[in-house]
């Protein structure tokens, strides 16, 4: 995270949602992995695409790529602009072994939202 980029926090409750970004003649709307969430547009228009993507995704099931080239399900632990934590989706099961993982800011290609559709 550029220390440039602008807070953006829910009204009401003022939970961070993302940043506005300066970018060209316009801003960009990030979200909290670091995702653009608008191509270059007005202030207005990024503060409105963050608002609508809330913060709901982080709750979604994601993948990671592990070295061996395997997909393995996990969900999001702990996000920052310092890491983004996961641990394997063991969808409860009280004797799964655990398994952590810590990557960089923004998210990396590795990681991606899972396709409900498969």
């Amino acid at each position: 995270m550029n220390p440039d980029w602008i807070e953006h926090r829910r009204s009401g409750d003022r939970e961070l949602l993302g940043w506005v970004v300066i970018e060209d003649d316009g801003f960009v709307a990030v979200d909290l992995l670091g995702r653009r969430r608008t191509a270059v547009v007005d202030w207005l228009t990024a503060e409105e695409a963050l608002d609508a993507a809330g913060i709901g995704y982080l709750a979604e099931e994601y993948e990671l790529l592990l070295e061996d080239g395997r997909w393995l399900a996990v969900r999001l632990t702990e996000v920052s602009p310092e890491a983004i934590k996961v641990t394997k989706d063991d969808w409860g099961a009280v004797d799964a072994p655990q398994l952590h993982f810590t990557l960089p800011f923004p998210m990396p290609a590795r990681l991606r939202a899972c396709d409900v559709s498969r």
